[in-house]
């Protein structure tokens, strides 16, 4: 193991505060009645609290988090248990017991402790002591509080945070920026599909055709299209069809064909996402009908509302290839109609327009075969088509090309934001100073303080009766990011439950600082 800098050790956090989960919230409110309620989906991935997502309890206990204290995310799943940030706002706020708060004692500078905590979850330290549970992971308190961690003189902690907050800052910024040019990339992708829809793309007209016929749906407002196109109904230009529902008994036939088939979670808008697709068996008849062919358009019947609708062509990616129920399929008549166009119209206007024409149960909304027929498509010249096309995937192109740069500048983004922090609890971002007061006589005064305080004798509180109320308290789900409350986290196996402290976490935690070559 490499040497510690100078001045500093390692302690465990139990050493160095107190941690307190906090409570379940039962039924929460958004409207401001009550106390703010803190919960994991309120810690962000880069360690800081954000309360856009805001929700309030109607609470009278004293557990609270002040500012100055630490949040520790104890219950998420596996990839988010873990997540830490300094709560520093002036008004104290509750908290959910999917929340430890973590409170330092004099001599340990919050953030400080915040960063390094958040550096452990950022290397996979915590996802090496959790204990898993069904659908989701914790830490307990005691494991929480044996973990190892770096202490260094009280003044160059601050020196190490005020440095990072400014390296971070600047990061943060460049980050914002990258985002806010991806969004307008989105925007910018989605008009130009829109203007290759309505030919906008190859300039404007003053002179508009004339809109279809009414069919008993609601059109809502039409894109302007030249006056050489034509307005026609889907059902018009293509056969369109609905797929397969699954046959329980069938499955069991081995006597049966078994072929690929796609689902709506494999129809995106504007692509085809085919890491699983699954496979069923049918008729041959029914295959042989269903079989998808290049240039067929497929489009989701069910699903959320704004997502009916949704699709992309066919591209004959996998043979014998057939589609579920709840996608349809649209051929479209000897080639009157580029399916490309058809798909752009179909996810840009028709997002609105199957949305107006869906119907919403209580879980999921759809949109009827018979409705979809009828969706408004403009029909362009034949010649004007594939210019249309080729201008429009010119475009693409320059997109795919920035958002792959987009994603690169992301990776490297994230790659400086660990390299910061490994430098930081490597004792490397700042100048030591010799005049510091070692970090060995900060521990041992910290020790003789707490070992001076007579502990409180805990006792038994009565149980008291549970409420009918109390005793139907749902649970909300565990992040994805949103918290659940109420899981009672397991037992941690043996070996992990002990009063031995945990070893440095060498590997994938702070020891790995001190061997880094930057």
């Amino acid at each position: 193991m490499s040497d510690l800098p100078d001045g500093w050790e390692w302690a465990t956090l139990g050493e160095l505060c107190e941690a307190q989960p906090g409570f379940a919230s039962g039924k929460h409110n958004r409207s401001g009645d009550g106390v703010l309620h803190l919960r994991p989906m309120n810690i962000t991935r880069n360690g800081a609290i954000d309360v856009s997502d805001a929700r309030y309890v109607r609470d009278s206990s004293e557990r609270r988090v002040m500012s100055g204290d630490v949040l520790f995310n104890n219950t998420n799943s596996p990839e988010l248990v873990g997540k830490t940030a300094l709560f520093n706002d002036p008004d104290p706020v509750g908290f959910s017991n999917h929340m430890t708060r973590i409170r330092p004692v004099e001599g340990v500078f919050s953030n400080f402790l915040a960063c390094q905590l958040h550096f452990l979850w950022r290397t996979g330290y915590f996802k090496s002591v959790m204990s898993n549970h069904v659908n989701q992971a914790s830490v307990s308190t005691k494991i929480l509080l044996r973990t190892s961690v770096l202490l260094a003189p009280l003044a160059e902690q601050r020196r190490i945070v005020s440095a990072l907050e400014d390296h971070l800052s600047r990061l943060d910024a460049g980050v914002a920026g990258v985002d806010a040019v991806a969004s307008k990339m989105d925007r910018f992708r989605d008009r130009v599909l829109a203007a290759a829809a309505d030919g906008s793309l190859l300039g404007q007209t003053d002179e508009c055709a004339s809109p279809p016929e009414p069919a008993g749906v609601v059109d809502g407002t039409l894109p302007k299209v030249p006056f050489d196109w034509t307005w026609r109904r889907l059902g018009e230009v293509a056969d369109v069809v609905g797929g397969i529902t699954k046959d329980g008994k069938k499955q069991s036939d081995p006597a049966l064909p078994e072929v690929p088939y796609l689902r709506v979670a494999n129809v995106q808008r504007g692509s085809l996402n085919l890491n699983d697709v699954a496979s069923i068996r049918a008729d041959p008849e029914k295959i042989e009908k269903l079989t998808l062919r290049p240039g067929d358009v497929l489009l989701n019947e069910g699903g959320d509302r704004d997502k009916l609708g949704r699709g992309w062509v066919w591209e004959g990616q996998l043979a014998q290839c057939i589609h579920q129920n709840h996608v349809f399929r649209a051929r479209i008549h000897d080639g009157i109609l580029h399916p490309k166009l058809l798909s752009w119209h179909a996810n840009g206007f028709g997002k609105n327009w199957f949305f107006a024409n869906g119907k919403q149960s209580v879980n999921l909304a759809s949109v009827s075969l018979s409705k979809v027929k009828l969706l408004p498509v403009p029909v362009p010249p034949p010649e004007q088509q594939q210019e249309l096309v080729r201008t429009a995937e010119s475009y693409l192109t320059m997109f795919d090309e920035a958002e792959r740069l987009i994603e690169q500048a992301r990776i490297r983004a994230e790659q400086l934001r660990r390299s910061l922090l490994r430098e930081a609890f490597a004792g490397r971002l700042v100048e030591q100073e010799p005049s510091d007061e070692p970090a060995s006589v900060l521990l041992e005064r910290i020790r003789a303080e707490r070992a001076s305080v007579p502990k409180a004798k805990r006792t038994r509180k009565p149980r008291a009766a549970k409420t009918r109320s109390a005793q139907a308290q749902p649970a909300e789900p565990a992040e994805a990011d949103a918290e659940s409350e109420g899981t009672a986290p397991a037992a941690p196996s043996p070996e992990i439950a002990s009063d031995r402290p945990l070893p440095p976490p060498v590997g994938n935690g702070t020891q790995e600082l001190l061997d880094l070559d930057l």
